[in-house]
């Protein structure tokens, strides 16, 4: 039935009116949309705990949505819908996609940038979906239906991890500031409080006297069914994992239903519909947790509506890498992408390899084409997911002795000298995402323009026009695919950098979560036993990855640019990696400069003779990027344009 009601908050002319090509002028409408949904069905089968959900006076089980529609005010009848698949309750498509902010702080309102997506004809819907979110009027979330058994609410483990920067004695019992899970007995006894120095390394176990259910407020300590309070402190650099026994679970996996019936909403016309006309054609976007999430959506085979018809025509799940996540799960955490859990589980490539460790042989994508209607797919990584340690696990077999075959239906891209998030010529080294500071300024390099030709690709192929151009990823059968440990023996020597610990690097490991974890219900904390091969792209001379789809920034380099930091020693453990910033370190202006610090890389004097030679060169790369179409011919400007700011702030640079 997907949307059953609709609640419109707010409507009115979108940029101030302003016209973006064909599509014309754009409206904005922000509300509520509530979805019901039949537990009885099979396309909602895969959804754990629904059947232990309140219903209707029709047997349906109900949960609504914030969201935002940004859509043309003229008859929209034959057009495109992309469904932002909001991060962590913050908007993202708009921003990125038409440049406006690298920022990632929420936002109520939506700039248009260079109107990118709107040129293109694409309505943007951005839908909550995450039952933990604070919900606000910038941050979009998902009000979900509770899971009771035998008229209560259900009962279970729960385990947050905590990775603290400074010196805490609270924290609050969630990933990030959400909504936690509360501990059923605040005095319980029947909690775990463990510690490690490092991802990988050996755990301690708190004693129960150290900790307790707790919260300082104003000097005092006071009982709290939310917050654990630890006696010696949270100590910057290492990982705690606190397992307790917690109280009012949520179906959580309606996030993914509100995913799937958002589409189903919007194609069809309908009452409820404000797109007049329906959409002839719909894709979903997520990025980095979201990104995950519809990996997990094509696994669950969900695209796929009550109906049997199809969902979305495409997806993009961008930096998501070979992992999911906790979307669908008795007390799931969505937010949490580090701490073993469901997220962690083989398969992780698209299609059916047998796994060497599990035993299991199965796919991403072997639900989805077993019930029909799969969708174009086109993933896309920065370095950061592979030394993070799952995103060669892609495209690689699980015994890491050979490429994945790739299926018909999807292709693959890594951007190459990349970070988890597009970078600037505003270089940071201060706190990124989730607080941790980096050692080594942030990558400059911004890959934005790679992933608007990837989406318009993927347009263009799920019409019928053309296919998208191969995929572009470190390969084990070309020599592009190394271990990290090789890849950082291959780094040239440069002044100030030390490497990570290559025995402290991030890994994926067997993981067991007892004996339900088909029905959804976890053992905490869960057994890790042996190590999945984890490749990352070969080096060149200059330390620029030579896998993927290389920017003009690596092949006409101004420095080097990796998808890995180390910590700030501020922030404590200096020889561990941070997730998902990189750095760049611009090579030095001139051979004297060069020969007196002992770089071994050559000198921006010994490489280009003049700023406008560097430029020539850079707009050669750029075409070829454009006759290969990893680049739209509207994006060459930018490019070009990028690279000479990253020029200027290399020949300005004081290190």
């Amino acid at each position: 039935m997907a949307a059953v009601q609709m609640e419109i908050t707010s409507r009115g002319p979108n940029a101030g009116g302003r016209t973006f090509g064909k599509a014309g002028r754009y409206e904005r409408i922000d509300g509520v949309v509530t979805f019901g949904v039949d537990p009885d069905n099979a396309a909602n089968s895969s959804i754990v705990d629904l059947a232990l959900a309140p219903r209707d006076d029709q047997g349906l089980v109900r949960f609504s949505s914030d969201f935002t529609l940004l859509t043309p005010t003229a008859s929209n009848s034959g057009g495109k819908l992309l469904v932002d698949v909001v991060n962590r309750g913050r908007k993202m498509a708009v921003n990125t996609f038409n440049r406006v902010s690298l920022s990632l702080t929420p936002s109520l309102e939506q700039p248009p940038g260079d109107g990118f997506l709107f040129r293109h004809g694409f309505s943007v819907l951005s839908i909550g979906w995450q039952w933990d979110v604070y919900r606000s009027e910038a941050l979009l979330g998902l009000q979900a239906p509770p899971v009771e058994v035998d008229g209560q609410s259900a009962e279970g483990q729960a385990v947050v991890e905590i990775r603290p920067n400074v010196l805490e004695h609270t924290r609050l019992l969630a990933n990030r500031l959400h909504r936690p899970y509360p501990v059923k007995d605040s005095g319980s006894l029947d909690a775990r409080l463990l510690i490690r120095d490092w991802e990988d390394g050996p755990e301690t176990e708190a004693p129960r006297s150290s900790y307790r259910f707790a919260r300082q407020v104003d000097g005092k300590l006071l009982p709290s069914s939310e917050h654990v309070y630890f006696e010696p402190g949270f100590q910057p650099g290492k990982i705690y994992r606190i397992v307790y026994p917690a109280d009012r679970a949520v179906v959580v996996g309606t996030g993914l239903l509100a995913v799937r019936d958002a589409a189903v909403w919007l194609r069809h016309p309908s009452a409820l519909n404000p797109i007049d006309a329906g959409c002839e054609r719909v894709y979903a976007y997520g990025v980095s947790q979201t990104g995950r999430m519809l990996r997990h959506f094509l696994y669950l085979g969900l695209n796929v509506d009550e109906q049997g018809g199809r969902v979305y025509d495409g997806l993009l799940p961008h930096v998501a890498g070979g992992r999911r996540g906790e979307f669908n799960h008795r007390f799931a955490q969505p937010s949490q992408q580090s701490e073993t859990g469901f997220g962690h589980l083989f398969p992780f490539a698209d299609v059916e390899m047998s796994d060497p460790l599990t035993e299991r042989t199965d796919g991403l994508l072997r639900r989805q084409r077993e019930l029909g209607e799969m969708p174009k797919v086109v993933y896309t990584n920065s370095s950061a997911e592979y030394w993070r340690g799952d995103g060669g696990l892609a495209h690689t077999d699980p015994a890491g002795a050979e490429d994945a075959a790739e299926a018909d239906e999807t292709r693959l891209y890594h951007f190459a000298g990349t970070q988890h998030g597009a970078g600037s010529v505003e270089q940071r080294h201060d706190a990124g995402p989730d607080g941790t500071m980096g050692q080594y300024p942030f990558n400059v390099v911004d890959y934005r323009p790679l992933l608007r030709a990837a989406l318009v690709n993927l347009d263009r192929w799920a019409a019928g026009e053309v296919e998208p151009p191969p995929s572009s990823h470190p390969r084990l059968d070309d020599g592009t695919a190394v271990t990290r440990s090789e890849a950082l023996e291959r780094l040239p020597p440069i002044p100030g950098l030390v490497k990570p610990d290559a025995q402290r690097l991030w890994i994926l490991r067997e993981v067991d979560l007892g004996p339900q974890v088909e029905e959804g219900v976890g053992r905490y904390p869960a057994r890790e036993g042996r190590t999945y091969p984890c490749y990352v792209s070969a080096v060149d001379g200059d330390g620029n990855e030579t896998g993927g789809i290389r920017l003009p920034d690596l092949d006409a380099p101004v420095g080097t640019h990796a998808g890995w930091n180390t910590r700030d020693p501020e922030t404590g453990a200096p020889e561990q990696l941070i997730p998902m910033q990189g750095f760049t370190l611009f090579f030095p202006k001139t051979k004297a400069t060069r020969e007196e610090s002992g770089d071994a890389r050559p000198s921006l004097e010994e490489r280009y003779d003049s700023r406008e030679t560097y430029l020539n060169r850079v707009r050669e790369l750029t075409q070829k990027l454009v006759d290969d179409r990893y680049l739209l011919a509207e994006d060459v400007d930018i490019v070009v344009e990028a690279c000479a700011e990253r020029y200027d702030a290399a020949i300005q640079a004081d290190y």
